[in-house]
């Protein structure tokens, strides 16, 4: 795997992404979030979780605790009552997102410290 640090690192809130990202990262994460979470200590030194994802242009890490991570699949009708994303909602979004998923990539080993606190492309 390359190092991440070529590519710019965006930290960011679930509900703030895009659809289409968040599409991909349920893609990437079929069977919920919270067991994919990574923790850091950010500038402050508080220790923080975050979800990893990657797309072909940016590393995400999506702000999110254990408690928000079931939150968002249980509130989410893409995923089943198991937690689990439903067959044909998968489906519908590998298609759709063909070309912008890639499969191997699921990296969490960066460091991101320095980097907490960075957002790109806030609404």
């Amino acid at each position: 795997m390359n190092a991440p640090s070529s590519k710019p690192r965006v930290i960011k809130d679930f509900d703030k992404l895009d659809v289409e990202i968040q599409e991909q990262i349920k893609l990437t994460y079929p069977e919920g979030f919270e067991d994919n979470l990574i923790y850091f200590t950010n500038k402050e030194g508080k220790r923080v979780s975050a979800l990893p994802f990657e797309t072909e242009e940016k590393y995400y890490l999506v702000r999110m605790t254990v408690e928000e991570a079931q939150q968002i699949i249980e509130d989410d009708d893409d995923y089943d009552a198991d937690g689990n994303l439903k067959d044909e909602i998968k489906e519908e979004y590998e298609e759709k997102h063909a070309d912008d998923i890639d499969d191997e990539d699921e990296s969490t080993g960066f460091d991101i410290a320095d980097d907490e606190g960075e957002d790109e492309d806030e609404d």
